[in-house]
């Protein structure tokens, strides 16, 4: 006959029964978690290409954009506009004709040691790029942009005295023209002599 007593045998029963439900658990939780580790393992390649993929084509756009700026850029370094280009060409057309200050007017000359009125503004205008006709009444009807008194820029021709003289706009209300027989080309300032004579202007280039 068994000494231990009948609470202690069901004990030991009930603490034998708890030890394999538990491991009876881990059994079954070991499969779920390598389960687990495997579904981790799968899904980080699979995110990490995704971000990967994303960040390219952030790139990507981010290059396109640099690149299309830079060629805006270019361009407008390359393309003047007409008006600055008109400009320039006038600019050159006054540093010619002033050069040329103190020469001798001689009827039907256009330079480069004597001119007229007109042999002048024609003159330096090709010099700048921009070929005019020889006389007074054709330059004036050949460029098409006008200009009236008042409204005058740097290369601008100026007619006067009916139409039949001409001089070129240096700025500062001046102009420079070969004035007559016997005169030398200078710089006048466009007083009320001009102003009461005065049969129109143009700007050559634009």
């Amino acid at each position: 006959m068994s000494t231990t007593p009948a609470y202690l045998s069901r004990l030991a029963h009930l603490v034998l029964g708890v030890a394999a439900l538990m491991c009876s658990l881990v059994a079954l939780a070991g499969p779920a978690s390598a389960a687990e580790t495997v579904t981790v393992s799968i899904q980080s390649p699979l995110a990490a290409a995704l971000a990967a993929s994303q960040e390219q084509a952030a790139a990507g756009m981010t290059i396109v954009k640099k690149s299309t700026a830079k060629k805006r850029a270019v361009k407008g370094t390359m393309m003047p506009s007409g008006a600055a280009r008109q400009r320039a060409k006038a600019r050159r057309a006054v540093e010619v004709a002033k050069r040329h200050i103190g020469d001798p007017y001689r009827y039907g000359a256009s330079g480069p040691g004597a001119f007229d009125c007109s042999g002048l503004v024609t003159y330096a205008w090709r010099k700048a790029g921009v070929r005019l006709p020889r006389t007074t009444w054709s330059i004036r009807s050949a460029v098409r942009k006008k200009v009236s008194w008042g409204h005058f820029k740097p290369g601008d021709l100026i007619f006067t005295s009916g139409g039949g003289h001409v001089g070129m706009y240096v700025g500062n209300g001046r102009m420079i023209h070969a004035p007559r027989a016997g005169a030398r080309v200078r710089i006048n300032r466009l007083g009320s002599f001009f102003k009461r004579t005065f049969a129109g202007a143009v700007r050559p280039g634009a």
